[in-house]
């Protein structure tokens, strides 16, 4: 496979059970701001970029941004809509992405209002099968703060291997150093 990643086909949209997951595209602005929005306690624990509520042109600025970094295959965000409602219920992607070692790390948040259906799981899952039959993956990743535990349950539910825990590894959002969990999928092991 093309070490070119301008070259790669990659297709912009894909679908699970009960969901369709796609690239960022022009004009998403709005649901992703409300998502966002309605989202911010449960996600400023964990994503510094949640710390400020955007505003709508924000919003569509950053999915902008997103949408030509998946052009480009720099880096590979996902949207994800509930197929029977259309609604935009959380954002995934493929991220910190070495095309020569066919290395890529999946972060993820859901809405508020979708979590605890097993939606980000069925997400993740799909993801994971998008890196490995779409892109060859050899390694997929899922990296999280180590007190973060309904993130780390997705890892773990969807077999990943807990490689490490890294120790005062980084700042979190209120500048405290924290670890981080390390979780891996490795072509030939776990695929």
């Amino acid at each position: 496979m093309s070490h070119r990643p301008l070259l790669l086909t990659v297709p912009d949209e894909f679908e699970t059970e009960r969901l369709i997951i796609r690239s960022p595209l022009w004009g998403d602005g709005v649901m992703l701001n409300a998502a966002i929005c309605e989202s911010l306690d449960e996600l400023r624990p964990w994503m510094p970029w949640a710390a400020k509520e955007p505003n709508i042109d924000e919003s569509e600025e950053n999915v902008r941004r997103a949408r030509l970094n998946y052009l480009e295959r720099s880096d590979l965000r996902l949207h994800i809509f509930y197929k029977e409602t259309g609604n935009l219920i959380g954002s995934s992607g493929l991220h910190r992405i070495d095309w020569d070692a066919r290395k890529f790390e999946i972060g993820y948040w859901i809405r508020t209002s979708w979590s605890r259906r097993g939606l980000m799981t069925e997400a993740v899952e799909g993801i994971t099968l998008f890196a490995i039959l779409q892109l060859q993956a050899n390694r997929i990743e899922i990296r999280c703060d180590a007190r973060n535990t309904r993130s780390s349950r997705i890892a773990e539910r969807l077999g990943f291997t807990l490689e490490g825990v890294l120790r005062s590894d980084s700042c979190d959002v209120a500048e405290h150093l924290s670890d981080t969990m390390v979780f891996a999928k490795v072509r030939g092991q776990e695929f």
